[in-house]
C-alpha cells in the first residue's frame, strides 16, 4: 500500500479554489486499491480525523496571522505528517506538498524525510512570486521560497508544460526530476441541474441566455481585468459583460472603477460569486464567450472549465494559455483595439463555426484534460517504484 500525504490544499470536501478541486477529484476518481491518501485540511478545529472519498483526512487548526497563515498551515501540516509516519511506522509513503510556499524550512524537513526513507514532491503551481497583489518584499520570498523548494525535493510535478521547462531552466544547476501531469475538467452535464434557479439569476441581472460575455476568477491584476474592461467598452457590442468574482474589500476594484468608470456602462455587471456547481456550470453554459486574461503561469482550472462548457472561448495570447487552447480558442494581445476588435467578430460569427469551434474545445479537454486521464498518470506516478 502507497500511503500518499497531500499538503497545500484547505482540504475536502472542497467548497472552492484549484487545488481543493484537484484534491477532491484525485480522490474521488481513485481507482487503484494500492493507493490511501492523507490529506491536510485547514479548519477551526484542530486533531480531527474523518473520511471523505476513502480518503483520511485530519485537520489543522492555525492561528490568523495574516498573509504568513498559508505558510504555517503547510509547516504545522508537514509537522504531523512527519510525526503521523514515524510513530505509526508508515511504509511506502510519499509527501506531496502543492505549491512552493515553505522553501526555506524544506532543507531541515529533506532530512528528516530521508531518514523515515519517504521521498518529498511538489506541484510548483505558477509563478507566486509575479503576482501584482504582492510587495516587493513578499515577492522576493516567494522566489526564494520556489528555489529552495525546488532544490530540496524528490520530483516536481508540473502542471503545465510550460511551467516544466521554466523549472528545469531556471534551477537547471539543480538538476531538478519533473514530470508533467495536467490539472484535470469534467465535459459531462451534471446531473439534476436546477434550470429555474439558472432563470431566477438570468432575471436578477437583467441578462439572456447566450447574450453574454463571462469572466469567471480571482479579481486581481494579472488576471488582466483592466484590459478586458477597457476593450470591452471601447467595443460596439450589445451583449453584456458578467464578471464572477468577489470584489468586496477589494481596493483593485475601487482603483479600477475609477481609472476607467466602468459603472457607467450598464453592460458591465459584476455579480459576485457563484458557489453552487450547478448553477455556475450553467451560467458558464449560457454564456456566449468566454474572456481568460490569466498571464501568471499554471494549467487554469477555470480555463479547463471555460473549455469544457462555453461555446467560445477568448484567451490572452500567452503560452500558458496556447498550450491549453491551442486551435479551439480565439487569441487576443494587449495591443489598444485588438481585444476590441475580437469581441466584434466574434459577435458576428455563425452558428456553425461557434459549433466547430466548441466541438474542437471539448476534445481538447477529453483528449488531454478529463479528469480519469488525469489521476491515471497520478496513480501510475505515485506506484512507480523509483523516479
Amino acid at each position: 500500500m502507497k500511503n500518499i500525504f497531500i499538503i497545500g490544499s484547505k482540504g475536502i470536501p472542497s467548497k472552492y479554489g484549484g487545488f481543493e478541486t484537484f484534491v477532491e477529484k484525485l480522490t474521488e476518481y481513485k481507482v487503484s486499491d494500492s493507493i490511501k491518501y492523507h490529506v491536510s485540511c485547514l479548519s477551526e478545529h484542530d486533531n480531527k480525523e474523518y473520511e471523505h472519498n476513502n480518503a483520511r483526512c485530519f485537520t489543522v487548526k492555525v492561528p490568523n496571522v495574516g498573509p504568513a497563515k498559508a505558510v504555517i498551515y503547510d509547516l504545522m501540516s508537514l509537522q504531523r505528517v512527519y510525526e503521523y509516519i514515524k510513530e505509526n511506522r508508515i511504509e511506502n509513503a510519499i509527501v506531496y506538498i502543492l505549491a512552493c510556499r515553505i522553501g526555506p524550512f524544506m532543507k531541515f524537513y529533506k532530512k528528516r524525510f530521508e531518514q523515515l526513507n519517504v521521498p518529498v514532491y511538489v506541484n510548483p503551481d505558477g509563478h507566486e512570486w509575479k503576482r501584482a497583489k504582492w510587495n516587493w518584499a513578499i515577492r522576493r520570498y516567494w522566489k526564494l521560497s520556489e528555489r529552495l523548494m525546488i532544490k530540496n525535493i524528490d520530483l516536481a510535478i508540473c502542471d503545465s508544460v510550460a511551467i516544466e521547462e521554466y523549472i528545469k531552466e531556471e534551477y537547471s544547476s539543480y538538476r531538478p526530476k519533473t514530470t508533467f501531469i495536467a490539472y484535470g475538467a469534467t465535459v459531462n452535464k451534471p446531473e439534476n441541474l436546477n434550470e429555474d434557479k439558472y432563470k431566477q439569476w438570468l432575471k436578477q441581472w437583467d441578462l439572456k441566455g447566450n447574450d453574454y460575455y463571462l469572466i469567471v476568477g480571482r479579481f486581481v491584476a494579472e488576471n488582466n481585468y483592466e484590459l478586458i474592461i477597457r476593450e470591452f467598452m471601447n467595443s460596439k457590442t450589445e451583449k453584456s459583460l458578467v464578471i464572477v468574482t468577489n470584489v468586496e474589500k477589494n481596493k483593485f476594484y475601487n482603483e479600477l472603477k475609477d481609472r476607467t468608470k466602468f459603472d457607467t456602462d450598464k453592460r458591465i455587471k459584476f455579480v459576485g460569486t457563484i458557489y453552487e456547481q450547478d448553477l455556475l456550470y450553467q451560467v458558464r453554459k449560457g454564456a456566449f464567450g468566454y474572456f481568460h486574461g490569466h498571464e501568471v503561469g499554471g494549467t487554469n482550472p477555470s480555463l479547463l472549465e471555460a473549455m469544457a462548457t462555453t461555446s467560445l472561448n477568448l484567451l490572452l495570447d500567452v503560452n500558458f494559455n496556447r498550450e491549453v487552447g491551442q486551435d479551439a480558442a480565439l487569441y487576443f494581445n494587449k495591443k489598444v483595439g485588438n481585444l476590441a476588435g475580437l469581441i466584434e467578430s466574434a459577435d458576428l460569427l455563425s452558428d456553425t463555426e461557434i459549433k466547430i469551434n466548441e466541438e474542437k474545445a471539448k476534445r481538447r479537454i477529453q483528449g488531454s484534460y478529463s479528469w480519469e486521464l488525469i489521476v491515471n498518470q497520478y496513480e501510475n506516478c505515485f506506484l512507480k517504484e523509483k523516479i
